[in-house]
């Protein structure tokens, strides 16, 4: 098949059931990230990050309080991405709530290296991300508020999601004790590395 059959083959995009798969593999992988995350009482960044930061000041559940938080966005996803978009997103928040609490009580960990733990979960976080991009889908937030500004305004939205995230740790900083902030950190930048160098279009043109 010629390169440009392939591409023509991609460009159709996932069937359901690969949807469904990719939908669930993500989620899968950012919910085993977050259960390593909680287990060593460290933050990432976005809108998970800020939902763990809630659940440890709160006492309530992550999946709750990232569900909640998730919600104000839709609109905004749905405006600039389209309703397909914002129904796996969704679906992918409303799975990732729902696996974070029900991982947590299936795997435990006897033992975890803070700065294993924080690689581990940058790894398994970006590959879930990357699964869930792939398909069409999203975990929300800053994100689509990010493309949604940069769209009325002009602002970049990498910008938006830096300007979030260094708040989000400024915060951090004065709730978390000082080594477990520099593991966030490490685990933060993790992710974001890992999506950096394998979320490209002329890699993968399917949605």
């Amino acid at each position: 098949m010629s390169k440009t059959q392939t591409k023509d083959s991609q460009a159709q995009g996932h069937s359901p059931l690969a949807d469904a798969q990719g939908l669930l593999f993500g989620t899968s992988m950012c919910g085993l990230g977050i259960v390593i995350l909680t287990h060593l009482g460290l933050v990432t960044g976005q809108t998970a990050g800020l939902a763990v930061l809630l659940s440890y000041v709160t006492g309530w559940s992550f999946g709750l309080v990232f569900f909640l938080v998730n919600l104000p966005f839709y609109w905004l996803g749905y405006a600039r991405m389209g309703l397909r978009f914002t129904i796996k997103t969704f679906i992918a928040v409303a799975m990732l709530s729902v696996l974070s609490k029900f991982l947590g009580t299936q795997v435990v960990f006897s033992e975890l290296t803070p700065w294993v733990g924080a690689i581990l979960f940058g790894f398994i976080t970006g590959a879930g991300l990357l699964a869930l991009f792939r398909h069409g889908a999203s975990l929300g937030g800053i994100g689509i508020l990010g493309l949604y500004l940069q769209e009325k305004t002009g602002f970049r939205a990498g910008w938006t999601q830096l300007s979030f995230d260094a708040g989000l740790f400024a915060v951090a900083f004065f709730v978390l004790p000082g080594t477990a902030f520099i593991w966030s950190l490490l685990g933060a930048v993790v992710v974001n590395f890992v999506i950096a160098i394998n979320h490209r279009k002329d890699w993968y043109v399917a949605t």
